[in-house]
């Protein structure tokens, strides 16, 4: 599913106009970017949580040679999937019904 095509679903499943939803949807998007690219996670119950992970440099070794190595120091994006969502996709929850 696209952005349009969440669009179209949220507009007919709250009967709201697809303007509305699609400002919504972007104000949603630049609110939770700003928030986690500031540092702090975002977490929306029983769906998923957002977040800035930074690990520190570290030593590790090359698998196919042994040979020691430096790892630097990087900062990656995180979305964990939460108990809500998960039941739901593996079944042990029925999904909403949607109108």
């Amino acid at each position: 599913m696209n952005r349009r095509e969440l669009v179209d679903a949220i507009a007919s499943h709250t009967e709201m106009d697809k303007k509305t939803v699609d400002a919504v949807l972007h104000g949603f998007t630049d609110v939770v970017l700003a928030t986690v690219a500031g540092g702090d996670p975002v977490a929306i119950t029983g769906f998923a949580k957002f977040s800035k992970r930074e690990s520190a440099a570290r030593t590790g070794r090359n698998p196919a040679t042994g040979e020691t190595i430096q790892i630097a120091a990087k900062t990656t994006a995180k979305i964990t999937p939460l108990k809500g969502f998960k039941d739901v996709v593996l079944g042990a929850a029925p999904p909403p019904k949607l109108g």
